[in-house]
């Protein structure tokens, strides 16, 4: 989780910049949320056991969508479309050296457990309407922008504290009985998530990347990220 601390040449801001970015890719190719979950879990793993250069750092991602999109997506936009979003700033022959690198560094494992998975079973075991789950969903893709302290958590951690966080803010609900014993997960074990993403969700109007939050405002979520953080947390 504190791989960044030995990256040498980029920064949890680089990367900030970076998932912000992809966000913004998803939505303009209308690709599914699990592709960019799923772009960024590779892209993590990746810089985890390789040293990046900041020039090569918008490669590494475009070759993770590339390569989300087609573990994930029915139709895969084509290279030439990852090369033509990143302005040309790399060649298709870069892209595919670098998806091949992205494969091998990552054993060729492609399937990996996310936020959005762990979202998707909590609420069909304990569904709190529709807009609760938007706003799990918002909270949790805000979290994929920061690496730290979002990082050390599991995603099965991070998914919790983002329906705990939703259910509170729109029906001041918590964590109910039946996902407690289906994830082993007490209140108590989700408070420190829960209170980093309560420190995310406050701040997230004043945060330099808005993407997450533009994408919210839409009616096809609700548009949650209008919805204001509540300034204490009341769980019980």
């Amino acid at each position: 989780a504190g791989y960044m601390k030995k990256q040498p040449d980029i920064t949890n801001s680089m990367r900030a910049i970076l998932v912000d970015w992809l966000v913004e890719v998803g939505e303009e190719y209308k690709l599914q949320n699990e592709t960019l979950y799923l772009a960024i879990n590779y892209i993590d793993r990746f810089l985890s056991s390789m040293s990046v250069l900041r020039g090569k750092l918008q490669l590494v991602g475009t070759a993770a969508m590339l390569l989300a999109s087609k573990f994930e997506e029915i139709y895969p936009p084509e290279v030439s479309e990852f090369v033509y979003i990143t302005d040309d700033t790399y060649t298709k022959k870069q892209v595919l050296k670098m998806e091949h690198l992205v494969l091998k560094v990552l054993s060729f494992d492609l399937a990996a457990p996310t936020i959005n998975q762990f979202l998707t079973q909590y609420f069909c075991h304990h569904s709190t309407g529709k807009q609760v789950e938007s706003l799990a969903m918002y909270l949790g893709e805000l979290s994929l922008v920061d690496s730290d302290p979002f990082l050390k958590y599991l995603p099965s951690q991070t998914a919790a504290a983002a329906y705990v966080l939703a259910n509170n803010t729109l029906t001041g609900g918590s964590w109910p009985k039946p996902l407690v014993e289906m994830t082993d997960y007490s209140l108590e074990d989700l408070m420190p998530c829960v209170e980093d993403l309560h420190r995310l969700y406050i701040g997230a109007t004043q945060h330099a990347q808005q993407s997450v939050r533009e994408k919210y405002k839409g009616s096809k979520y609700h548009e949650v990220s209008c919805i204001s953080s509540p300034a204490k947390l009341q769980l019980n």
